[in-house]
């Protein structure tokens, strides 16, 4: 699956909000063509929340582990919680390995895993756990809502 399908598919889940930066935008450039998660329905952007899932398409100054310089590599990036991500990762694979779960290498600790380039082993999975995130997130939002 590349990542304009999980964009796609993302986009369709009821209430969220994608965003995704590009050249020439208000968002800092190196931003530019990655993808951020939100569960928005209002469809603006939440000031004082952090996405429950992105995609990246390149190595950022303090992330270079996953090699995501190199042609056609991306990251999905998502928050599953502590727990949960305990379950998910189960092995310590090599950093740059494509189609398996890892910890996130710098928010691993704080509950995200992430996939390089999801294929056949963990499309589905990504997709559920994507699923899963939204609907955490919608339900934080409702319970500050109240």
């Amino acid at each position: 699956m590349n990542a304009h399908e999980i964009i796609e598919t993302v986009r369709g889940f009821e209430g969220a909000l994608v965003v995704s930066p590009q050249p020439g935008s208000s968002f800092p450039e190196l931003s530019w063509g990655d993808a951020y998660f939100y569960h928005a329905p209002d469809g603006r952007m939440p000031e004082r929340t952090q996405p429950y899932g992105t995609i990246i398409t390149k190595d950022y100054p303090d992330d270079a582990s996953s090699e995501l310089d190199a042609p056609d590599r991306f990251r999905v990036n998502i928050h599953v919680g502590r727990e949960r991500a305990d379950a998910v990762v189960t092995s310590d694979p090599d950093p740059v390995q494509t189609d398996v779960f890892r910890r996130h290498p710098l928010y691993g600790s704080a509950g995200w895993v992430c996939v390089i380039n999801p294929s056949e082993q963990t499309t589905d999975a990504v997709l559920a756990l994507l699923r899963e995130a939204h609907e955490a997130a919608r339900d934080r939002s409702a319970r500050r809502a109240r």
